[in-house]
C-alpha cells in the first residue's frame, strides 16, 4: 500500500498540512476568548462605574429630599428617618428579588457571551 515514495509523501504533507490546520485552529481559539474577555471586562468595568455613579446620586438626592420633606413632617431628624427608611425597604426589596434583578440577567448576559457564536 505504501509502497511507493509518491505516498509517503503524500502522507508527509497531509501530517504537514494538519499541523497548520491545528495551530490556526488554536490561534483561532485564542482570538475568541480575548474578544470575549474583552467584552466581559468591559461591561463590568461599565456596571461598576455606573454602580459607583448611582451611589453616589443617590446620596445626594436623599439629602435633597430629606430638605424638601422638613417642613412637612416637622423637622430634619423625621425626614432624615424617613429617607433612611425607604432606603431600607429598597434594599430589602433588592434583597428579596435578587435572583429575578441581579442573578437571572448576569447569567442571560453569560451565556449569550460565551454560548452564542455572533
Amino acid at each position: 500500500m505504501f509502497a511507493n515514495d509518491k505516498n509517503i509523501e503524500s502522507l508527509q504533507q497531509l501530517l504537514i498540512e494538519f499541523k497548520k490546520y491545528a495551530e490556526l485552529q488554536k490561534d483561532y481559539v485564542k482570538l475568541h476568548l480575548i474578544e470575549k474577555l474583552t467584552i466581559l471586562i468591559s461591561t463590568l468595568i461599565l456596571v461598576f462605574v455606573l454602580l459607583v455613579l448611582g451611589i453616589i446620586a443617590l446620596f445626594y438626592l436623599s439629602f435633597t429630599m430629606a430638605y424638601v420633606l422638613e417642613p412637612y413632617v416637622g423637622g430634619l431628624m423625621y425626614s432624615y428617618g424617613i429617607i433612611t427608611g425607604c432606603i431600607l425597604l429598597l434594599i430589602f426589596l433588592i434583597i428579596v428579588f435578587r435572583k429575578k434583578l441581579i442573578i437571572q440577567p448576569m447569567v442571560n448576559f453569560l451565556a449569550n457571551l460565551f454560548l452564542n457564536d455572533n
